[in-house]
């Protein structure tokens, strides 16, 4: 026997009574709520949820910028956001994009602190390949007065462009090396076009650097993997050399004979160096051993030579305008097998004539800038004054 207290009067009574003497309640009511109170009471409390404090950090210098902690499930919840520069008419502090968005305040913190060694205009972190082409091309062939471009200048830029289109929607800031190369790599295209690809990745790194978009260029790692196609050609045979020194009052037929009597590519003479008092040409293009050699002006183009203006002179404009039309004219514009001649046939046939005249093998490659690389003898130990090279090149008779 137990006792027990009443449900409605708390009067005690014994288990095994039938109701409540005092009350009348019956005893079972009473039981069952001391049975279910006492399962109540046997339960384990529920685990009180622990509040997670956020960690703190450092205060952040003044003008230094700041980093907030973003709500919601994110992988990247903290946001850097550069120092304020400027204020609305009420004081309110105008806003600005974030630099970025980072898994850690340290990352963050990092970020901030690059930026503020570098600053750079965030409304360009998020400029796309296409975007950036576009001011830079305004700002080289619209907004530019000082200098005037050729519309083939324009195209052949224009089609650059057009054959990158895999980096057209690609922020600029994201490419790699990797994604420059790929672009080279990938194109079925002639050696001439890759390289048209090639400058225009330069002349983008170099407005992107100098507007500070970046502080990085991949564009000087790229390379062009297939062989120059451009160096095949067909030289001017004697016939077409004799009509061209007939008409040698003509001022484009004086700059040919240059070509052919000097040996350099075309290109060359955009930046070739002219000493008139020691008669040679400095300069030279695409290999090491090419560029900046020093070549003895022929005495039969002198005053041709002196003549030529370097800062005036535009490949694709002479070539276009002046070249073609004038064989043409000329009636040698093509090659004895049928082929169309090209300003490149003006060093094949120096080649020819140097092996015609007898020139020293190791003095006409030193004139043409070729590579001796594979000749150990004559790369380390082949040398020749620039009056031996004078006699040699004036060893060619006209």
């Amino acid at each position: 026997m137990a006792l027990i207290k009443c449900i409605e009067c708390n009067h005690v009574v014994s288990d095994k009574a039938s109701a409540c003497p005092n009350c009348g309640c019956p005893v079972s009511f009473s039981i069952e709520a001391v049975i279910s109170a006492e399962t109540e009471a046997s339960k384990p409390e529920p685990k009180k949820r622990k509040t997670r404090k956020r960690k703190k950090h450092k205060k952040l210098p003044n003008g230094f910028g700041c980093i907030r902690q973003l709500s919601g499930n994110r992988s990247r919840p903290f946001a850097a956001y550069p120092p304020v520069k400027a204020f609305n008419l009420n004081g309110s502090p105008v806003s600005q994009p974030a630099i970025g968005y980072y898994k850690d305040w340290y990352q963050a913190f990092d970020a901030l602190r690059s930026f503020n060694a570098n600053p750079y205009d965030i409304a360009h972190e998020n400029i796309t390949f296409a975007e950036l082409f576009e001011l830079y091309f305004k700002a080289k062939y619209t907004n530019n007065k000082k200098k005037q471009y050729s519309r083939a200048s324009m195209d052949s830029t224009k089609a650059a462009f057009k054959n990158c289109a895999p980096l057209h929607q690609k922020k600029f800031k994201d490419l790699r090396k990797y994604d420059l190369q790929n672009i080279i790599d990938n194109c079925t295209l002639k050696h001439a076009s890759l390289e048209l690809i090639v400058t225009l990745f330069k002349q983008m790194y170099k407005f992107a650097k100098e507007n500070d978009i970046t502080d990085k260029d991949y564009s000087e790692f790229v390379r062009i993997n297939i062989p120059d196609d451009d160096e095949n050609g067909e030289p001017f045979s004697q016939e077409e050399l004799d009509i061209l020194w007939k008409n040698k009052d003509d001022e484009t037929v004086q700059f040919i004979l240059v070509m052919i009597y000097s040996g350099f590519r075309i290109k060359a003479f955009e930046t070739i160096e002219i000493n008139k008092e020691e008669q040679y040409f400095k300069g030279g293009v695409k290999t090491k051993a090419g560029k900046n050699r020093i070549v003895p002006i022929h005495n039969a183009i002198l005053d041709y030579a002196f003549n030529f203006n370097p800062d005036k002179f535009r490949v694709t404009t002479f070539r276009v305008k002046k070249f073609y039309p004038t064989l043409q004219k000329l009636g040698i514009a093509v090659t004895l097998s049928g082929k169309k001649h090209t300003p490149h046939d003006c060093r094949h046939t120096f080649s020819w004539l140097c092996d015609k005249y007898k020139v020293d093998e190791l003095s006409k490659h030193l004139i043409m800038g070729h590579s001796l690389g594979g000749d150990v003898e004559k790369s380390v130990y082949g040398h020749r004054t620039i009056d031996e090279l004078r006699t040699e090149i004036n060893k060619i008779k006209v």
